[in-house]
């Protein structure tokens, strides 16, 4: 078998999924060149990395692959990286391989970011390359030039506060909040501008809460409407996500209509 070179990275376009498994077509040119099958690549469960602005955080790297011979520690690295311009970051290092057949191994890796890790900057949330690199039992190395990629993301938070409470049924409710996002720059939350954002309601005694206006965060990041109190129920905004920071919901806020 023909061992693949190990060399650089090439900009991809395939986003992994929760259990992203190689095309029958791509699993066919991998064995030709390599003999090693790549079965399943895992980041952070399928889930895109979201990343505050503390050392807290972590997430896992896996891959699954298979060869005739069975899969070796040596020479096996898991990479997840990302270069705009001149600002590069990268969270590498070796897995710890688990074998479940004579063909067969899990090559696992997990980050937490202490002491020896910190968060990128700002201009590198999206797409990162993610980098598989394995070495069969017969000495076949396989390495997918970095071609998988998967979001890592700032972390956004949002509050909502609804007002007057109590409230007279058909009086004006006002309700406001604040859209932040993680600046990972100066490792602090600013106010995120001139994005939208849902206001909801979850009328009390159900489970579901019902979109109704969409509103603009300012300048600021705040937010800010008037509705019609009709109903005792929790009121949260809700923030669908950006190629570059994170959805997230607002903790509903009860007001009791009389």
């Amino acid at each position: 078998m023909r061992a693949t070179s190990i060399g650089a990275v090439l900009t991809g376009a395939l986003v992994l999924s929760a259990s992203a498994v190689t095309a029958p077509a791509a699993q066919a040119a991998e064995a030709a060149e390599t003999g090693i099958v790549i079965k399943n690549v895992s980041v952070n469960g399928g889930k895109p990395i979201v990343l505050g602005t503390t050392q807290t955080e972590s997430f896992t790297l896996s891959v699954t692959a298979s060869d005739n011979s069975g899969i070796s520690d040596k020479l096996a690295f898991l990479m997840i990286e990302r270069q705009v311009g001149s600002t590069y970051w990268a969270y590498s290092g070796t897995p710890k391989c688990t074998a479940s057949s004579a063909t067969t191994s899990t090559c696992k890796l997990d980050f937490k970011l202490d002491s020896g890790w910190g968060v990128p900057r700002n201009t590198l949330a999206g797409p990162w390359k993610v980098v598989v690199q394995l070495q069969a039992k017969d000495g076949d190395l396989y390495n997918n030039g970095g071609k998988l990629t998967h979001p890592v993301l700032r972390r956004a938070k949002l509050t909502a506060d609804a007002g007057p409470e109590p409230v007279a049924k058909g009086k004006t409710l006002k309700v406001t909040g604040k859209l932040t996002r993680a600046n990972w720059d100066k490792r602090t939350y600013w106010g995120f501008p001139g994005v939208p954002a849902k206001l909801q309601f979850r009328k009390a005694g159900t489970s579901t809460y019902t979109t109704v206006k969409t509103v603009t965060t300012d300048s600021s990041g705040n937010l800010s409407t008037t509705v019609k109190a009709s109903a005792d129920g929790y009121w949260r905004w809700s923030f669908a996500g950006t190629s570059t920071t994170s959805a997230v919901n607002a903790t509903g806020d009860y007001v009791d209509v009389r």
